[in-house]
């Protein structure tokens, strides 16, 4: 007798249902739907001021919207105090700007969250950060600062950090535009691991060798729409929309 809830449908890590945003009157989003399955990796790429950010900004409840449903891990995002305890413990963010605690150790900045929010004990946060850290392979730097650490390592630093609250979900703010050329395989290396790890992912970059090695699907944005979804295949070989055309002759050429 088969198990009927063997064959159950999942619950998708993350639902959109005709998300509206504004500012002031600018309409940065115009009614994004979206579906992402457990596990799955998204990139996220369009021109500036397309809304890419916006949109995982409120994914992660930092921006509100003011029309629609964002729905995580099956509950409807929204100031509820049970809603904000589910995101802040599922969801993990990476910003183009690191946003670690300057006055803080590398360690003391990835236990804070774990032990205020998770209640870990420090000695059981400790060894958590310290996992992490060797996984983003920067275990030595434990003890020093983020002022005395190279942007790159920072960057590890901030995504050992959203690791240790063991998040379902990782999202990411176009995290290598910040750093120097010669900085930023080190960052993308790191995350294709934690790809090939099966973390469910969205990032916003425009680092196209990374969208086509990692992603399952790509979203291309433009003027606060989804206008392209598909496999990185269908994305670079065979775009459909002239601004999709557009922005990949632009964005290839610069690369």
């Amino acid at each position: 007798m088969s198990n009927p809830s063997a064959s159950a449908p999942q619950t998708p890590a993350i639902v959109l249902e005709d998300v509206h945003k504004w500012y002031g009157r600018v309409h940065v989003l115009r009614g994004l739907s979206l579906s992402v399955a457990a596990g799955e990796r998204i990139v996220i790429c369009g021109p500036s001021g397309s809304g890419k950010s916006t949109m995982i900004r409120c994914i992660n409840r930092l921006e509100h919207h003011e029309k629609g449903r964002i729905l995580v891990e099956g509950t409807e995002i929204s100031d509820e105090p049970r809603a904000l305890a589910l995101i802040r413990r599922e969801v993990g963010m990476v910003f183009q700007s690191f946003n670690l605690f300057p006055h803080l150790s590398v360690l003391d900045n990835c236990t804070l969250a774990p032990i205020r929010v998770r209640g870990l004990a420090r000695a059981d946060a400790e060894a958590r950060a310290m996992e992490y850290l060797t996984r983003v392979r920067i275990p030595e730097q434990a003890r020093k600062y983020p002022p005395q650490l190279s942007g790159g390592q920072q960057q590890r630093v901030a995504i050992a950090r959203a690791l240790c609250m063991q998040p379902k979900i990782m999202l990411f703010d176009e995290p290598t535009s910040a750093l120097d050329p010669e900085m930023v395989r080190e960052v993308l290396d790191v995350m294709i691991e934690l790809a090939e790890s099966g973390m469910t992912m969205l990032c916003v970059t425009h680092e196209m060798g990374f969208a086509r090695r990692v992603a399952d699907r790509i979203l291309f944005m433009d003027q606060g729409e989804i206008v392209e979804s598909g496999a990185p295949a269908e994305i670079f070989d065979r775009p459909r929309s002239e601004r999709l055309r557009n922005f990949l002759n632009q964005i290839l050429h610069q690369t």
